[in-house]
């Protein structure tokens, strides 16, 4: 009798979390609706593509390739080196709300970055490294405060040249105070060297 009390009170709880864990893990409708929309909307080579091409609405989205879940919400993305050449503009990537780690390095997105990086405020790491992005830096990246690790940098021989206008270093540095990793190899910076200590 005693060791049925024992199993009551110590085993069964413990399988309920487990289970509540297990549930919880499942991706979420709406989160699976937005990256069906993003890979729906995205320019790839489907031919050489390793993670994108597998995506469809049978799976759960949690256990895609290049996606990380926490209680079926997104939070991790890495999109590295899936022959992207286009398709952010208007993107649902930017209502992926939950988002802390997303990596779009070694694509080739010939555009600007898109100001709506801003808008996914729970951000802690952003590698646009090498990823055909071009032109000025928009200011909305430093709204992405709890950002510990950004990577702008290109390859010096890169035809397509990110910039880091003067204008925009003060908010930049005043609003990324937890950044411990930032990375601009290549881009074109127009501060003078003694604007970076203030």
């Amino acid at each position: 009798m005693r060791i049925h009390q024992i199993f009551f009170l110590f085993f069964v709880p413990l399988w309920l979390n487990i289970l509540i864990d297990i549930v919880t893990c499942h991706c979420l409708h709406h989160q699976q609706y937005l990256l069906l929309h993003l890979k729906d909307n995205l320019v790839f080579n489907h031919a050489r593509s390793k993670k994108l091409v597998h995506w469809n609405q049978s799976g759960d989205c949690c256990q895609w390739n290049g996606v990380m879940c926490n209680k079926g919400r997104v939070i991790h993305l890495d999109l590295s080196q899936e022959f992207i050449c286009g398709g952010l503009n208007n993107s649902s990537l930017f209502n992926l709300q939950f988002l802390q780690n997303l990596n779009l390095a070694y694509n080739d997105f010939n555009s600007s970055i898109p100001s709506k990086f801003g808008r996914l405020k729970n951000l802690r790491y952003l590698n646009l490294s090498n990823a055909g992005f071009h032109g000025n830096i928009p200011v909305e990246i430093s709204y992405l405060t709890n950002l510990t690790t950004l990577d702008l940098s290109t390859s010096f021989f890169s035809k397509r040249i990110l910039k880091f206008q003067k204008q925009n270093f003060g908010m930049f540095f005043q609003n990324l105070t937890k950044i411990t990793g930032l990375y601009l190899d290549g881009v074109m910076v127009s501060a003078e060297g003694k604007e970076w200590c203030h």
